[in-house]
C-alpha cells in the first residue's frame, strides 16, 4: 500500500489516503508516484505528494497539518514550542536541552525550558 498526502495552497497537508500498489503502477508494472498522483486526482482535485509510513522518502510520514517543504522535499510536523529547533538533517524539531536518556518520564516545561520528571 502506498500512502499520498493532499496540500492545500500552503503545502498544509489536509488529507492523506491510503492507495493500492497496483495504482502506481507503468505498463512495465514499475511503481511510479506521478501514476498514484494521477489516481488520487481522479477521487480529489488538488496537489498530492507521495508519503511513506516508514519514512523512506520525504523525512517523515505526513500527518494532518504538516507542512510539505519542496526546497527539502521533506514533510515537517508543526513546531511544538517555540524554542524548540529544526534539524536540518532530519527535519524534525528539537529541544534546546536533550531529553534525560533513562526510563521516566518528562514533559517539556517552555517556560524554564527543561525536562520536568514526571510523578
Amino acid at each position: 500500500m502506498a500512502h499520498f498526502a493532499q496540500l492545500d495552497l500552503n503545502n498544509l497537508v489536509t488529507q492523506i489516503i491510503v492507495v493500492s500498489n497496483n495504482e502506481l503502477q507503468d505498463e512495465n508494472g514499475i511503481e511510479q508516484e506521478s501514476k498514484g498522483i494521477e489516481f488520487c486526482n481522479t477521487l480529489s482535485e488538488g496537489t498530492w505528494v507521495q508519503t511513506s509510513y516508514n519514512a523512506t522518502i520525504r523525512k517523515n510520514f505526513a500527518g494532518i497539518g504538516y507542512f510539505y517543504d519542496q526546497s527539502r522535499d521533506a514533510f515537517i510536523a508543526p513546531q511544538p514550542y517555540p524554542s524548540w529547533v529544526l534539524n536540518e538533517e532530519t527535519c524534525r524539531y528539537e529541544p534546546p536541552v536533550p531529553k534525560p536518556d533513562n526510563t521516566n518520564t518528562y514533559i517539556w516545561d517552555e517556560t524554564t525550558a527543561s525536562w520536568i520528571l514526571q510523578s
